[in-house]
């Protein structure tokens, strides 16, 4: 097919040529003429034009009633279309819609979430750049509290457990993070108490509970100052009460796990993978120390110790600990133990002050070093311990499966980070609700993109959104364009669209 083109000359005019053909290195090419300025140039392209159409009828447009002669065709629309109409797809598939009821407010707020974490006001901005047609403030504030409501959060919940395909045996990871406000004043839900992020300013605690892939089930948010392990329940027996589960197997660390939480989920009849401290040296790693004097522990070793239900703890199932040995955790355990044991020891000769060390004694105004508790520190460097109350456990099995916490620690950080949950600028408790509502919905599309695609949300936004479709006005004629995509992000938006079709 012919075309034309333009090319420099030696003497720095502007060549226009007719390229007729061109085969296998060899071009039939005919030449114009040659100009020095751009008006002679455009004259010359016009007669090539001509001379390319030949006796062939010219639709008319109508350009020349509409724009400059020369200048260039308005574009009357432009939008992320890959990048919006992926989001999108994934939210619906999801059952989202279903869930909200097609809640457009919603599901643009979500979108927006994702596209660039921002308040509620400058989100309309973010949607209007991404080429989608926003809603009006007022009709933001007027509609986005209902996400608060807890029917609202239930369906989504509902929808999310619905796609992870939960069945009679759900195993589901917990854990909890704090999430902390710009203001100094508590008011009974904002409460100062102890914070991840080690800030003074009033907090909340928000409970998450995902899948074996970290994909959400639920959110519940608390007081600030409710402590851990009081979260744990209310939120397994929310979970359970809305999908009428009854063999649930809860994966938590140590930090989640008090005495009474154990024997809640006993009560419950609910199994259980759960970290635990150490408080004194088990029988088993004494035992194994007294066995192999001398001998250095090797690295992976493996310890079980058995606890049977009887006739005394009938209110209980068989339970298992398993203690594991690492050299690499043993070796940061034990220079940590050495540098507490040097600023103890400087502290019992006054060459320091006395501060929190775990290995300074204080009896009778007289201080000393603890050498009894170090000796026991030293002994379980290195040791882990994992519980469990499931049927024929493993030890492979119990402690790999504990180990995909970093699945929902995943969760938070991009909750944190990539959708900028905090800090929190919301005053009510229904606004703060909602809009931990927006980022629980949003995390969920995010798990999504990140396994199908491979890559990170973060990545996926950044290149999807500079690929745009526009829409040109050419007089009465409407015309549709988009940048062509590369070949590595037109396999991230298949993996996404083939998967939700299939």
């Amino acid at each position: 097919m012919a075309y034309v083109r333009t090319v420099k000359t030696a003497s720095g005019a502007t060549a226009v040529q007719i390229v007729h053909s061109s085969r296998r290195g060899s071009r039939d090419i005919e030449h114009l003429g040659s100009a020095h300025d751009a008006a002679a140039v455009a004259a010359l392209k016009a007669v090539a034009a001509q001379r390319i159409a030949g006796d062939q009828v010219e639709l008319d447009l109508g350009i020349g009633a509409t724009t400059v002669p020369g200048g260039p065709l308005p574009i009357t629309a432009s939008k992320m279309a890959h990048l919006c109409d992926a989001l999108s797809g994934v939210y619906r598939e999801l059952g989202f819609a279903r869930a909200t009821g097609d809640d457009q407010v919603f599901e643009e707020l979500v979108i927006a979430r994702i596209l660039e974490p921002t308040s509620k006001l400058d989100s309309l901005r973010v949607l209007e750049e991404a080429g989608l047609a926003p809603m009006s403030y007022p009709t933001l504030n007027r509609r986005a509290p209902k996400s608060a409501e807890p029917l609202w959060r239930q369906k989504l919940a509902a929808a999310c457990a619905a796609y992870a395909g939960l069945g009679s045996a759900t195993l589901v990871l917990y854990d909890v993070t704090t999430l902390y406000f710009e203001t100094d004043k508590a008011d009974g839900f904002r409460e100062p108490g102890f914070s991840k992020e080690r800030r003074l300013e009033p907090q909340i605690t928000v409970g998450l509970l995902t899948d074996a892939s970290g994909f959400p089930l639920m959110v519940e948010a608390f007081e600030g100052n409710k402590a851990e392990t009081l979260t744990l329940m209310p939120t397994l027996r929310a979970f359970m009460t809305a999908h009428h589960l009854t063999n649930v197997t809860v994966v938590a660390d140590a930090g989640m796990i008090s005495a009474d939480n154990k024997a809640a989920i006993e009560a419950a009849g609910l199994s259980f993978i759960l970290g635990e401290k150490i408080p004194t040296i088990p029988y088993v790693i004494s035992k194994w120390h007294n066995d192999n004097p001398g001998r250095e522990i090797p690295d992976g070793l493996f310890l079980t110790q058995r606890w049977p239900a009887n006739s005394k703890t009938r209110h209980r199932r068989h339970q298992v600990v398993y203690y594991q040995y690492k050299a690499d955790r043993a070796r940061r355990s034990v220079r940590g133990i050495n540098e507490q044991i040097a600023k103890a020891e400087k502290a019992v000769e006054g060459k320091i002050p006395i501060k929190r060390n775990r290995f300074v004694t204080l009896k009778d105004k007289k201080s000393s070093v603890n050498r009894s508790l170090e000796t026991k520190a030293r002994t379980l460097a290195g040791w882990k311990a994992y519980a469990t109350n499931i049927d024929a456990p493993t030890s492979n099995f119990v402690i790999s499966t504990y180990h995909e916490l970093w699945r929902i620690e995943k969760s938070f950080r991009m909750s944190k980070s990539d959708l900028a949950a905090r800090p929190i600028y919301h005053r009510t408790e229904d606004s703060i609700r909602a809009h931990l509502t927006v980022v629980f919905a949003a995390l969920a599309v995010t798990r999504v993109i990140e396994a199908r695609t491979g890559w990170s949300i973060k990545k996926f936004v950044t290149t999807a959104r500079r690929y745009r479709t526009v829409t040109i006005q050419a007089g009465e004629q409407t015309i549709t364009a988009a940048d062509p995509i590369p070949d590595d992000l037109n396999e991230a938006l298949q993996a996404i669209s083939n998967l939700r079709t299939n």
